[in-house]
């Protein structure tokens, strides 16, 4: 079968082509960048950006599944460059794929465009869109997510899978970010410390497409629809964020700010990084505030009842593979 990986790339793409490759299925990557790793596999690569339709309609020609994984992520940059890549790209995948007549499109959205700042505990899919996002990420992602689902037709088979902080061997965001903040004495605990949140091993994100792959082609009725992905295991965050700091060989972190002055002080920051450092990464935003004080886990009984998803890589096998990874390097 020909497949076609937007973003193969990145951290998820790239795990996700090496299975797909592993699995012989026929690979093409599409990214703006250059993967010459990709090329060594057997991926055929094609360069060029989303939101040239031009360079989308060319990339996904013989393609029989579509996995869209490329999207603007982080916190920084005007909502018109998040919106270019996430809505307008998403928009001529789908348009490419109609005119290509590809018949199966699986879409890695995200668990955060449900996220509207509060707590939220053991909630499924029909927790409903936020009427105010808390970021330009999750606005977007959210607006491209019911465009896949709307796009869900007898012609062309379309579904959301939604992991939550995705972490592994190749993570370029959520560790580094994390050890960076850690070394820099920049990262302190903000509330309460007691909430929980769910996390998702890379490999077990994998499984997911590829399982998703597999049960659109056999069962209609699971297109259209969006589904939780992660570990099934709610840590505590504070408590998680320690371990990943001990496998580094770093000091838990000590350091606590209340929740008030620090969603304070990141509006702050915020407004004073758009105004006058748009070139820099804030230090702090409100989303990212709220996602360290709110709980934030998911019922993934629909998941492993449609996709047949299992995590087979625990939260503690995935520190343990993280660890063992830098103990080699």
């Amino acid at each position: 079968m020909n497949a076609l990986v937007t973003g193969g790339g990145g951290f998820i793409g790239f795990a996700l082509v090496n299975e797909l490759v592993r699995r012989d299925f026929n690979v093409t990557s599409f990214s703006r960048g250059d993967y010459p790793e990709l090329r060594k596999i057997g991926v055929n690569t094609k360069k060029g950006d989303l939101s040239d339709f031009g360079s989308v309609l060319q990339a996904t020609g013989k393609t029989d599944i579509l996995f869209h994984v490329a999207a603007k992520a982080g916190i920084n940059g005007s909502y018109k460059e998040y919106y270019k890549t996430n809505v307008t790209g998403t928009e001529n995948i789908i348009h490419a794929c109609k005119i290509n007549r590809i018949k199966y499109l699986i879409y890695t959205s995200s668990a955060s465009v449900v996220f509207n700042g509060k707590n939220i505990e053991g909630s499924d899919e029909s927790l409903p869109y936020p009427a105010h996002p808390v970021s330009h990420y999750t606005a977007t992602k959210a607006i491209a997510e019911q465009m896949i689902l709307k796009a869900d037709s007898p012609d062309l088979r379309t579904l959301a899978l939604r992991p939550h902080l995705v972490y592994g061997p190749g993570d370029n965001h959520l560790f580094p970010g994390i050890l960076a903040r850690a070394k820099t004495g920049r990262l302190k605990r903000i509330g309460s410390c007691k909430n929980l949140v769910d996390i998702s091993y890379i490999d077990n994100v994998v499984a997911a497409h590829i399982n998703a792959s597999k049960i659109i082609l056999e069962n209609p009725e699971v297109s259209g629809q969006a589904f939780f992905i992660t570990n099934g295991e709610p840590v505590l965050l504070w408590d998680f964020i320690d371990e990943i700091l001990q496998t580094s060989g770093l000091e838990p972190v000590k350091k606590r700010v209340p929740a008030g002055p620090a969603i304070l002080f990141s509006h702050m920051s915020q407004a004073f990084h758009r105004v006058f450092l748009k070139d820099q990464e804030s230090i702090l935003t409100p989303f990212i505030v709220n996602e360290l004080i709110c709980s934030h886990w998911f019922n993934l009984s629909k998941a492993r009842k449609c996709l047949n998803y299992i995590p087979v890589i625990s939260n503690f096998e995935g520190l343990r593979i993280m660890a063992k990874q830098k103990h080699k390097c």
